[in-house]
C-alpha cells in the first residue's frame, strides 16, 4: 500500500524551501544592511525573492487573466468566466463576450491533462477570443477530488469530451492539444455511432501522440523501457490528509514537475540565476518573460493513478488507439465510422515530444472520410510548445486552423444555401 507519508514529504520540502526564502527575502532586505556594500546581501535577497516565489508557485492554481477583448466595434468588452458544465474530474466552461455578438465559430478547446493546468493554453485562447465562442475542458487537480467520486482514467476522459459535446450542441468544432489528440479523436469515433447529431463539424489534433510508435522520441523510449509495476511502484502515491482528496492514489504534480525540469536542466539553471541576478540589480519586474513562463510551468495539478496509468499503457505501449482497438464503456470505438467530420492534423518539425508522424497517422485510420476532408500541416522549425502557443501557432497555424473552421461550418453553409435560395 503506498503510504501517504511518502507525498507529505514532498510537500513539506516545499514548504521548506519556500519558508527559506521567504526568510532570505525578509533578512536580508532589513534596512540596515543597506549600510554594507557587500554584493552576497543583495544577491541572497534576490535568491529568496526568487525561490519564495518559486516554490509557492507550484501549489496555485494560475487566473485566466483575460479581462477583455476588442471587438469589432473597436470597443473593449468584458470577458466573463461561466461554468457550463461541472464535473467531479472537470469542467467546461465557456469564455463569454459581453455585448458581443455571439460568433459563428463555436470551438471546443480540449486541454491536456498531463500535469499543468488548463491555463497553459491561456495564450491560445486569447488568440481564438476575437474570433470564435471558445469554450475549454478545466480540469481539476486530483488532490481535491475525494476518493468517493471514484475513479477517473482515459475511457472516462474521453466520455467527459462525448458530454461536453453534446452540451454544447450542433456546429460545434473542437481543438485538441497534445495529450488528448487521441482521446478527442476516439470520442468522436463513439458519437460517430452513438449519437452523430453530437458529432463536430471539424476536429483539429494539434501536436498529439495518435500513434507513439510513428516516431520515437525520448518520451515514447521511456514508455516503452519501463514495465507497468515499475511506474506504479515509483511514481503513484496516496494523497496526503492535507487536501480533500486524502487517500485517493495521484502521481503527483510535484514529482512531475521534477521529470519536466530534469529533462532540461542546464536550460532551467540557467533562467533561474540569470532571473537572481536581474532582481538582485533591481532589473526584474512583477510580469517579466521570467515570471510569466515560470509562473505558469511551474504551477502543477496531480492526475488520477488510474488516467496516468492508463494512457501510458493504453495509449503509448500498446497502441489502442493507432490500431484501432480502443475500447470505451465496454464498446470498442470504430474510428473508420468517422465519416462526415473533417480532420485535420498539426505538427511541428522540431517537436521532441510529439515527433512528426504521431499526429498525422489520425488520418491514415480516417478510412471513412474521404479526402476532402482530410488536411495537414508540419510547421518548419516549431517545436511542441510553439504550435499551440508560439509565434508559429500566432502567425501561421492559427490562420489555417480559422480557415479548416469555416471551411468546414454547417451552419455557414446552410446559412448561404439559404440566401442562395431567396436571391433565385
Amino acid at each position: 500500500m503506498k503510504s501517504m507519508m511518502s507525498y507529505d514529504l514532498m510537500e513539506s520540502i516545499r514548504v521548506t524551501n519556500q519558508w527559506m526564502g521567504a526568510s532570505a527575502k525578509a533578512l536580508y532586505s532589513y534596512p540596515a544592511f543597506g549600510l554594507s556594500t557587500n554584493p552576497f546581501i543583495a544577491m541572497t535577497a534576490a535568491w529568496g525573492e526568487v525561490t519564495e516565489r518559486s516554490f509557492a508557485r507550484m501549489v496555485a492554481k494560475p487566473d485566466w487573466n483575460i479581462s477583455h477583448v476588442v471587438g469589432s466595434d473597436g470597443r473593449d468588452h468584458l470577458v466573463q468566466i461561466e461554468t457550463v458544465v461541472t464535473r467531479p474530474f472537470g469542467d467546461l466552461i465557456h469564455f463569454n463576450i459581453v455585448g458581443r455578438e455571439e460568433k459563428p465559430r463555436k470551438v471546443l478547446v480540449v486541454a491536456p491533462m498531463s500535469g499543468h493546468y488548463a491555463t497553459l493554453l491561456r495564450s491560445t485562447v486569447v488568440s481564438l477570443l476575437p474570433d470564435c465562442e471558445v469554450y475549454i475542458t478545466d480540469w481539476h487537480n486530483a488532490r481535491d477530488i475525494p476518493v468517493s467520486e471514484g475513479k477517473f482514467d482515459v475511457e472516462d476522459y474521453t466520455l467527459y469530451i462525448v458530454d461536453f459535446l453534446r452540451e454544447m450542441g450542433p456546429d460545434t468544432h473542437v481543438i485538441a492539444v497534445c495529450q488528448p489528440a487521441p482521446l478527442a479523436l476516439a470520442a468522436t469515433a463513439y458519437l460517430a455511432e452513438e449519437d452523430p447529431a453530437a458529432q463536430p463539424n471539424s476536429l483539429t489534433l494539434i501536436g498529439g501522440p495518435i500513434d507513439p510508435g510513428a516516431a520515437p522520441t525520448e518520451v515514447t523510449d521511456f514508455g516503452a523501457s519501463v514495465t507497468m509495476g515499475q511506474l506504479e511502484r515509483h511514481v503513484i502515491q496516496r494523497v496526503g490528509f492535507k487536501h480533500r482528496g486524502a487517500g485517493r492514489l495521484v502521481y503527483p504534480g510535484l514529482q512531475q514537475l521534477s521529470s519536466f525540469i530534469a529533462m532540461n536542466a542546464d536550460t532551467h539553471s540557467t533562467a533561474f540565476v540569470d532571473q537572481i541576478i536581474a532582481v538582485a540589480k533591481g532589473e526584474a519586474a512583477e510580469h517579466d518573460r521570467h515570471n510569466k513562463f515560470y509562473d505558469e510551468y511551474l504551477a502543477v495539478m496531480d492526475m488520477t493513478a488510474e488516467f496516468y496509468l492508463s494512457t501510458v499503457e493504453r495509449v503509448f505501449k500498446e497502441r489502442e488507439i493507432a490500431r484501432n482497438i480502443f475500447v470505451v464503456d465496454g464498446k470498442q470505438v470504430d474510428i473508420s465510422k468517422i465519416t462526415d467530420v473533417a480532420v485535420k492534423t498539426v505538427e511541428g518539425a522540431k517537436d521532441d515530444i510529439s515527433a512528426p508522424g504521431q499526429c498525422v497517422a489520425a488520418l491514415d485510420l480516417c478510412t471513412g472520410l474521404p479526402d476532402k476532408m482530410k488536411a495537414s500541416h508540419l510547421e518548419p522549425g516549431a517545436g511542441h510548445y510553439g504550435i499551440f502557443a508560439g509565434r508559429s501557432w500566432r502567425n501561421n497555424i492559427r490562420p489555417l486552423v480559422l480557415d479548416f473552421i469555416d471551411a468546414n461550418c454547417r451552419h455557414a453553409k446552410r446559412q448561404k444555401g439559404k440566401k442562395a435560395k431567396a436571391a433565385s
